[in-house]
């Protein structure tokens, strides 16, 4: 199974980096886990803030695979508790679909963006920064998939 992470932002901090490429290089083997970071467009005094989230919601779109299933990640999406999610990767790998997540920039996630997706999910209730989602989220596919297979990494 591969599981993309498309981002809407560039240039992270390295501990950002650091802990996204842990989680990756932890899930070798059992999924493939892939970050894709898509530019957050230029912003300015006289910017027109809904069609920069449109064009950044183009660009997500046009970087998704082929055939994969699709969850928009935002605060008002379906909230899942460890098993919850680990269930729901298990679904989507028994299936045969591979998982892109997609993540908006600071105005959230284009309109388009969310009815190209399968599902939306939240994190959390509370406003999470960017560069701190990706870390969440490599950290719990790596502990759904570390549940699923029975490793100690994901204690009850």
């Amino acid at each position: 199974m591969k599981i993309t992470l498309l981002a809407v932002g560039s240039r992270m901090n390295d501990w950002v980096i650091a802990g996204v490429d842990e989680y990756s290089k932890r899930l070798r083997g059992v999924v493939e886990f892939t970050l894709v970071e898509v530019p957050l467009a230029r912003r300015g005094k006289s910017a027109n803030i809904d069609q920069l989230v449109q064009k950044e919601g183009r660009v997500l779109l046009d970087k998704i695979p082929a055939g994969d299933f699709v969850v928009a990640l935002e605060v008002g999406g379906r909230i899942l508790d460890t098993d919850g999610f680990a269930s729901r990767l298990e679904n989507i790998r028994d299936s045969s679909r591979d998982l892109s997540l997609l993540v908006g920039g600071p105005e959230g996630l284009a309109d388009a963006c969310r009815q190209r997706a399968d599902e939306a999910w939240s994190l959390s209730a509370l406003t999470l920064p960017h560069p701190l989602v990706r870390i969440i989220v490599a950290e719990q596919v790596y502990r759904a998939f570390s549940l699923l297979q029975g490793h100690p990494y994901h204690r009850k």
